[in-house]
């Protein structure tokens, strides 16, 4: 399913996320439309797939046990910050804090569709064609929207930000939600890793195919 026929309405505002359940804001996000903007460029796509990560009884995520540290800080701010982490050194990761200040929730953006500035995201990915390998995985989705870990912290609700989230309507026909696993838990996420906190919207091209979950007790 394809999702381009859209309307982009309204940025979303502050309240929205103060949301304190993390699972359910990752289902609400989906068919919501990200855009970034700088250096007079402007790239967008729809939010197509998403993870939650629930702040500190969740051992997947980067908070949990309480964990504050330099990397951690910005998730534990208002809901409505944008949480930028690097992985395996080399990778940007893009996540929404949800919830109020001190609950450290994200949601993991894994996949969009694009919509606009395709060419400018095809040239950050150093591609010569537009397909779902753009942006079907969350390191390649920050990248082609150029999101950087100086970017860690954005308001996405700000009118004058370089990240925002807006409303999207889907002019033709509905999607469903499908829902799963979490990608990539491992040994030190124990029975967390079964937690079904990985959402998509189904048939979607732009959907990560991860080749395997590892699941190590």
């Amino acid at each position: 399913m394809i999702l381009s026929q859209i309307l982009i309405a309204e940025i979303i505002p502050q309240d929205y996320y103060q949301n304190k359940d993390v699972v359910n804001m990752a289902k609400s996000l989906l068919g919501k439309i990200i855009t970034t903007r700088f250096d007079g460029k402007i790239t967008s796509g729809i939010i197509v797939e998403t993870e939650s990560y629930r702040g500190p009884d969740d051992r997947g995520s980067h908070a949990y046990g309480g964990r504050f540290t330099d990397r951690t800080r910005t998730m534990y701010s208002n809901g409505g910050a944008g949480y930028v982490y690097i992985c395996y050194g080399m990778h940007p990761m893009f996540n929404v804090v949800t919830g109020p200040e001190g609950d450290a929730h994200v949601v993991l953006i894994r996949g969009i569709e694009p919509i606009q500035g395709l060419d400018v995201m095809a040239e950050r990915r150093k591609q010569n064609k537009i397909s779902p390998n753009l942006t079907n995985g969350p390191a390649k989705l920050a990248v082609a929207l150029g999101i950087t870990k100086e970017m860690d912290g954005t308001l996405l609700y700000n009118e004058d930000s370089q990240i925002l989230i807006s409303e999207g309507t889907v002019r033709k026909g509905k999607y469903e939600i499908v829902t799963g696993l979490r990608v990539g838990m491992s040994v030190h996420v124990g029975p967390c890793a079964y937690r079904p906190w990985r959402f998509y919207i189904k048939n979607n091209k732009f959907v990560s195919k991860p080749l395997y979950v590892t699941y190590d007790f």
